[in-house]
């Protein structure tokens, strides 16, 4: 019951201190997009310090951080992750549904720092859309980050790796570094309580231009689940 409302608490300081960010960077944010960047990683750094006092959870980035122009293709297991993965990349943005272009803040900012915003809906056409927004967007350069799985997913859980991921690959003939997270076990895709401990997401060594789709999403796949699996059993993760 402590821990719950203690995770109740970050929660709703959480959120209130969404709007007081964006007011206070908002001049800066309307005159360049370096100010929404700058918006975006004040408050994930906000959220980092108040998780770890107010309710013990830490949270931990591995590997080699990309700064150059790459797809990142990550894990997504909750709004936590999001926040790690853009915080520790200097200018990130991300692949997302249209709907959250109108949620009050989060979707003007998100514009503001190059999120490209797709429809869910029939395949091709999705695809089609998203190439043709990513192809508009890439002057702006940074890092696209992508899940390839398209939604949150809770650890243990399995849903299929979606052949979009595989068509930006393609298409943008960059390198994808892959991510692999545990971040759902402290931080779960529903409910309020937030656990103690040490989240981590951990960036994967890239995988260069050139393999054919098909190739590119098994490995993808095998080397994004075997590491997120190797981080659920550092915490003693139980799995089905």
């Amino acid at each position: 019951m402590i821990q719950w409302l203690r995770s109740l608490i970050f929660i709703g300081q959480m959120y209130l201190a969404m709007p007081v960010l964006a007011v206070v960077y908002l001049p800066w944010a309307l005159f360049s997009p370096a100010g929404a960047h700058a918006a975006c990683h004040a408050y994930c750094r906000w959220v980092f310090w108040t998780l770890g006092w107010m309710v013990g959870l830490k949270v931990e980035v591995r590997g080699e951080i990309p700064t150059d122009e790459v797809m990142i293709a990550a894990k997504h297991q909750s709004f936590l992750d999001i926040m790690m993965i853009y915080n520790a990349v200097p200018r990130g943005k991300f692949i997302m549904k249209r709907i959250l272009m109108f949620a009050p803040i989060l979707g003007q900012y998100a514009l503001r720092i190059g999120c490209v915003p797709v429809n869910r809906g029939k395949r091709g056409a999705a695809i089609k859309k998203m190439l043709e927004d990513v192809r508009s967007g890439q002057q702006e350069g940074g890092q696209l980050i992508i899940y390839p799985q398209g939604t949150r997913v809770a650890p243990g859980d399995y849903k299929p790796y979606k052949i979009g991921t595989g068509a930006l690959y393609e298409q943008m003939e960059q390198p994808c570094v892959p991510v692999a997270a545990n971040v759902g076990v402290f931080w779960p895709k529903h409910g309020i309580t937030r656990k103690s401990g040490v989240a981590v997401v951990e960036f994967l060594p890239r995988i260069e231009p050139g393999l054919s789709k098909d190739a590119f999403m098994a490995r993808l796949e095998t080397e994004v689940e075997m590491a997120s699996n190797a981080l659920l059993d550092e915490v003693g993760f139980r799995r089905d």
